[in-house]
């Protein structure tokens, strides 16, 4: 495959992945799948648990959550090996979150994040090579490898970007909604931020004059459950964090759930362009630490991460949906898999080609050109 491939998108006519009389089903379908979970709401009516779908969405889904589980992980050796350096925070476990809400919106809606983004640039459209060359500080990664792992953006599909400083990109986010709503465009913008910085005072002043001026902003708490290394529970006195808006609806979504994350964001983007802004809470986990200098097994036992692991874990979840519906055999899926990991392992040398920044970039996208201070 070739490993700038869009995500979401399957190839017209894949060849078959072993010896068999079919390939994977490519059916568009309709097939309603009940989420795993009830919604909970919080002063708005919650959406049908009953989520439409097609063999072909959820064969995109397997795909789309196992590259980028398979890029995080590759980003994990690169880092042990000192190719990529700095901070570097990873997203496996929590893919169903970005898989779901792009699976519910267009590339003409807003998204912003924090510094845990490498998967949600892929779900924008982002390639492999230019995520790993970013990731390891080359010339062709998408912030011309300036930003590193916490600063990945992609202007064209309307991703502005992680941000290092806590919580300080919903504010933006909101921003971001003013503009769609001051320029009539019927889109809406998601801010992300997890539940250490859901306790940000500026969060609550952007929600506040979002409501008050019916902004089309829809806040994603990822709660993965741990704050760094602090427990929800020791650094916030109410963890029901889409309640948090008070005055705002609220939502809370099994986020280890593609289809569910699918149907809240739908539900929200339908509800922000007509009514303002909403929060959702997606329940969530990652597999690693905070950070790669987090080992994050001294605040949690391992018997509590292979323990959602095994009962949770949004990639086996839609496997066992693949399975169960006979849309493609145990060898397939486990074929498909080894096509991500060579894709992958392409992505990296390809990206090792490209150079390092010239010494002179330090000085660019400092200063406005034109006003005799470059």
């Amino acid at each position: 495959m070739a490993a700038a491939m869009l995500l979401r998108r399957l190839p017209a006519a894949r060849p078959p992945l072993m010896a068999a009389t079919r390939l994977i089903s490519d059916s568009t379908a309709p097939l309603t799948i009940e989420t795993s979970m009830p919604f909970t709401a919080h002063i708005v009516d919650p959406p049908s648990r009953d989520v439409a779908t097609t063999p072909a969405e959820l064969v995109a889904f397997f795909h789309d959550m196992s590259l980028m589980r398979r890029m995080e992980i590759a980003a994990d050796s690169l880092y042990k090996a000192k190719l990529i350096r700095g901070f570097c925070h990873l997203y496996d476990g929590q893919e169903a979150v970005c898989a779901g809400m792009e699976a519910a919106i267009t590339r003409k809606d807003s998204i912003i994040t924090a510094y845990r983004d490498h998967c949600i640039f892929l779900s924008r459209g982002g390639d492999l090579v230019t995520a790993f060359a970013e990731l390891m500080g080359r010339q062709v990664g998408c912030s011309r490898g300036k930003g590193g792992s916490m600063h990945f953006y992609k202007k064209d599909a309307n991703f502005y970007g992680g941000h290092g400083i806590v919580g300080a990109q919903v504010p933006l986010g909101c921003g971001l909604a003013f503009a769609q709503k001051y320029r009539k465009e019927d889109t809406v913008s998601f801010s992300l931020y997890g539940d250490g910085a859901a306790n940000q005072g500026q969060l609550f002043e952007a929600l506040n004059i979002s409501a008050l001026w019916k902004l089309p902003a829809i806040l994603v708490c990822e709660n993965n459950h741990y704050g760094m290394g602090t427990a929800e529970w020791r650094a916030a006195k109410s963890p029901s964090y889409y309640k948090r808006g008070d005055y705002v609806p609220g939502l809370k979504v099994d986020g280890m759930d593609v289809l569910a994350v699918k149907q809240a964001c739908k539900f929200a983007k339908e509800h922000a362009i007509a009514n303002g802004p909403i929060v959702l809470e997606m329940d969530t986990y990652r597999y690693h630490g905070h950070s790669m200098s987090d080992p994050g097994s001294t605040y949690r036992t391992r018997d509590e991460i292979s323990g959602v692991r095994q009962e949770r874990d949004p990639i086996e979840r839609v496997r066992k949906l693949l399975l169960a519906h006979d849309l493609a055999t145990p060898a397939e899926l486990k074929d498909m898999e080894k096509e991500i990991r060579k894709e992958v392992d392409a992505a990296i040398a390809k990206a090792k080609e490209s150079p390092m920044p010239d010494a002179s970039e330090l000085f660019t996208n400092v200063y406005v050109k034109g006003f005799g201070v470059e």
